[in-house]
């Protein structure tokens, strides 16, 4: 009986031992993939996510070019 008991607690050790210890990633796409094909979807509140995305990027092409012009 002690023996079966060992068994059963070695294998239930074992068992625990061989799960990956690195999660996968939801998804594979980046923040800005994702947003991007939401502001392309039906779903609602896409276009505020568009809009957004639009509001963001000139943002950043002000932001570069008031960069280059203090260098």
């Amino acid at each position: 009986m002690k023996a079966l008991i060992a068994a059963a607690v070695i294998l239930t050790a074992l068992a625990g031992c061989g799960h990956s210890s690195t999660p996968k990633p939801a998804s594979t796409l980046t923040e800005a993939q994702r947003d991007s094909a939401i502001a392309r979807s039906s779903l609602p509140g896409a276009a505020t996510v568009g809009r957004a995305l639009t509001l963001s990027g000139k943002s950043e092409r002000y932001a570069a070019q008031t960069d280059s012009m203090t260098r």
